[in-house]
């Protein structure tokens, strides 16, 4: 089992990326906007950024924003 620490904010962002190849630029749009507020907000945040939230608390943030 993980240890729930591993950062999903590129994936996230990879997601958005693929949204944006395939004609969904506001979708992408969109999932970058969140993704942008988590880190500018700086609360929840996975250890590689400073922060003591896990993987999973990060992709809720990301979700919430949204």
């Amino acid at each position: 089992e993980g240890k729930g620490i591993a950062n999903p904010l590129a994936s996230i962002r990879s997601a958005a990326l693929m949204l944006r190849f395939l004609g969904y630029p506001a979708g992408a749009d969109r999932i970058d906007k969140a993704v942008d507020q988590v880190i500018r907000e700086g609360e929840i945040l996975t250890p590689d950024l400073g922060g003591k939230s896990s993987t999973q608390d990060v992709l809720d943030a990301v979700l919430k924003k949204l």
